[in-house]
């Protein structure tokens, strides 16, 4: 029989949802103008994915808790907008913490990118000046890893630059991070792979149908982002519980955002707009003999 457990969770809470630039503002505080930042949690375990602008929250919020001794964070990719958010997280300048960064390979090796981005005139304070320990760990294509009592899988995307989608398991759950990832013709077969039978998909819905084949703008075809018609299709394909939208474009409001979700439901029911501040719960269920 399947039980529950119910003091163990798959808890997954949304820090930052959109893509491309943050974009705070009267239009946008619904949703949220933090781009990308996600924190996943078990009962003994902490995952951060992607580290945008939404990361400065999240740290500061660890550090309340006194939750920040020993952190790792999951990248999908190196732009700019995923990135932002690492020279304002306040454990990394804490002596005796422990920041991990895990991504796959970008053809530039993680510590120097990082280093990059926190260096003169860009920034005042060098990766080498801070207080806590960093560590860079690059996979190998498909490679799978265990962090905590998580297991993850990876899989390749579809993006002008490498971009990495996870799955992460937990207590028979699991959430897959799909972001900055271009549609194919066909559903993606290896992003369906990873994500088939997942509670929860989070997937890059940046661009509507018009806007992608450029009936409204120019066309963004082969910008590396998707729409959330293609992510219903994904998700009825792959049989998942739950898609949640993700990437939001920077100019896109919360009523807008709110419009698009509609018409997703229209093609999978159980659609949601991620925003900021948004957690989602997933009781563990194990298996046993009854």
């Amino acid at each position: 029989m399947e039980t529950t457990t119910r003091d163990s969770k798959l808890k997954i809470r949304f820090w930052g949802v959109r893509g491309s630039l943050p974009s705070p503002g009267p239009d946008t505080a619904l949703v949220g103008g933090n781009t990308a930042c996600v924190e996943v949690t078990t009962p003994t375990t902490r995952v951060i994915l992607d580290a945008g602008s939404g990361l400065r929250a999240l740290g500061d919020a660890l550090v309340a808790r006194g939750e920040h001794r020993d952190t790792t964070l999951l990248l999908s990719h190196v732009h700019w907008d995923h990135l932002m958010g690492v020279p304002f997280f306040a454990p990394l300048y804490m002596p005796g913490c422990k920041i991990t960064f895990i991504t796959g390979g970008h053809g530039v090796p993680l510590g120097e990118v990082l280093a990059r981005q926190m260096s003169q005139p860009m920034f005042p304070v060098g990766l080498d000046r801070v207080g806590g320990s960093v560590v860079c760990r690059e996979l190998a294509p498909a490679e799978r890893l265990t962090v905590g009592d998580l297991e993850i899988e990876t899989a390749m995307l579809h993006h002008p630059d490498p971009v990495y989608a996870f799955r992460l398991s937990y207590g028979g759950r699991s959430v897959v991070f799909a972001t900055d990832t271009e549609h194919f013709a066909c559903v993606d077969p290896r992003l369906a792979r990873l994500a088939r039978g997942a509670d929860l998909l989070i997937y890059d819905a940046q661009y509507t149908p018009e806007e992608y084949a450029g009936e409204v703008g120019p066309p963004r075809t082969g910008w590396g982002h998707s729409t959330f018609a293609a992510g219903a299709e994904l998700a009825r394909a792959a049989g998942v519980g739950t898609l949640a939208l993700f990437h939001h474009d920077p100019r896109r409001t919360d009523a807008e955002v709110a419009e698009i979700v509609q018409r997703a439901r229209a093609l999978f029911a159980d659609t949601v707009a991620a925003r900021e501040g948004l957690t989602v719960e997933l009781e563990a269920v194990r298996s046993r003999a009854a």
